[in-house]
């Protein structure tokens, strides 16, 4: 079982949910309310109590932790992410349920942010972590294989949106024999291109 604890390194601080982080998680989610379109549940808005509450549930199951990440630079709660789909019996999770306000976006907040949910996920015996995405958010797309997860295929009608569209779901997966280079390409990123 994957433990529930406090994450940081030198960019951001990731904190599992709890009553005292949900007003800011809240104030983080209620932004472009467009790119919830292609995700399975929205959290932004009147969505946010319904879906915080699964998340909760969720975290009390012990079929996933959500954490508010907080970015070092300023203090701030930008966004959030999570481990879920925890199977411990099969040693896999998945990776993601992850937003982040637009001043968060394309800097070191996500992949600092991965490095800490892949670095515990796999710390923690998890043998494949995989990281899913809407086969029409090409950027999510875009992001996910710079992290260096490999493509696995199409899932066809694999998800309904909160919208009531049916999603084509592309697969990706990091194995545990995959975790030492993709640990180093974070670790280069975050070093060569982003301060703290």
């Amino acid at each position: 079982m994957l433990p529930v604890a406090v994450l940081e390194n030198a960019f951001v601080q990731l904190e599992p949910f709890d009553e005292g982080n949900k007003d800011a998680v809240r104030a983080a989610l209620d932004h472009d309310p467009e790119a919830w379109d292609g995700m399975v549940t929205a959290a932004y808005g009147p969505h946010f109590d319904a879906w915080w509450d699964a998340a909760i549930a969720a975290m009390r199951s012990q079929s996933r932790i959500a954490y508010a990440v907080r970015r070092k630079s300023d203090g701030v709660i930008v966004g959030t992410s999570s481990l879920y789909e925890i199977k411990p019996e099969h040693l896999r999770c998945e990776l993601g349920s992850t937003f982040y306000r637009h001043d968060a976006r394309g800097g070191a907040v996500n992949p600092a942010t991965k490095l800490l949910l892949l670095d515990h996920a796999f710390g923690h015996g998890m043998v494949r972590v995989e990281i899913i995405t809407d086969a029409l958010n090409v950027v999510s797309q875009s992001a996910i294989r710079k992290l260096g997860a490999v493509y696995e295929g199409r899932l066809r009608k694999h998800k309904r949106t909160w919208t009531g569209r049916m999603r084509d779901t592309e697969m990706f997966a990091i194995i545990d024999s995959d975790w030492p280079s993709v640990r180093a390409g974070l670790e280069s990123r975050l070093q060569s291109g982003f301060k703290s």
